[in-house]
């Protein structure tokens, strides 16, 4: 069982920056791909990006690729996202998951974190 919160969301201006965060609790964190998702009103839930459990490989939806950046310390049991040059189409509510394997296969989901970015 591994229990996830998230945390970092707020108001923000376009053009500005935010920095995620996902706590884990359990020991096998350090063992699973975690994937941050977002889902915006109305529309369904996409996929943001992703980090293996090394943190040496990354993967990034295209809307947010060279704008946000995923990493992870498994020391701390915490995943991280970088949001800089925020869009008013990145205002959602945004989720962490982990999961085994890659493309990481999401067991556990935490509440999310709100993103507001004002244009």
């Amino acid at each position: 069982q591994v229990q996830l919160v998230e945390s970092g969301g707020g108001l923000v201006q376009a053009g500005g920056s935010l920095r995620l965060s996902c706590a884990a609790s359990g020991r096998t964190f350090s063992l699973l791909t975690v994937g941050w998702f977002r889902q915006a009103p109305g529309k369904e839930r996409e996929f943001v990006a992703s980090i293996g459990w090394s943190g040496e490989v990354t993967n990034y939806a295209v809307s947010v690729k060279g704008r946000f950046t995923i990493s992870r310390d498994n020391a701390k049991n915490t995943a991280y996202l970088l949001m800089n040059s925020l869009k008013s189409e990145d205002t959602a509510l945004y989720y962490c998951a982990v999961g085994r394997g890659w493309p990481g296969r999401y067991e556990y989901w935490g509440q999310g974190t709100q993103v507001t970015v004002s244009s």
